[in-house]
């Protein structure tokens, strides 16, 4: 199945429409395969640097996001929030912007 993804930001599936329900289970039959090779990578990301930013600390969430990233292929940054700038008062969005190089930015 040829599908186009045009949405930039995933925050509730209430925003999806039913063929793009069907193509993330889709991707996740495939990825259910992956995870079965004895490479469990992919080249999606090849290249492209992700950072993960956590405000609050979350070990399950920051291994969800950085086990996912990886076998992608992406390099991975992780950031917590009392280790960085925030902590001194810099505020998110200057921290964001600082991080714009990268592919994309979990918050």
């Amino acid at each position: 199945m040829d599908f186009n993804w045009t949405k930039k930001d995933l925050l509730s599936l209430y925003d999806l429409s039913r063929e793009e329900i069907v193509h993330i289970l889709d991707t996740a039959e495939e990825f259910k395969k992956v995870s079965q090779r004895n490479v469990k990578k992919v080249p999606a990301l090849r290249g492209k640097t992700v950072v993960n930013l956590f405000v609050e600390p979350s070990t399950r969430t920051r291994l969800s996001f950085e086990l996912a990233e990886k076998r992608l292929s992406a390099d991975v940054i992780n950031v917590q929030a009392d280790a960085s700038s925030l902590r001194k008062g810099e505020s998110l969005l200057d921290t964001v912007k600082i991080s714009g190089h990268c592919r994309w930015i979990s918050l």
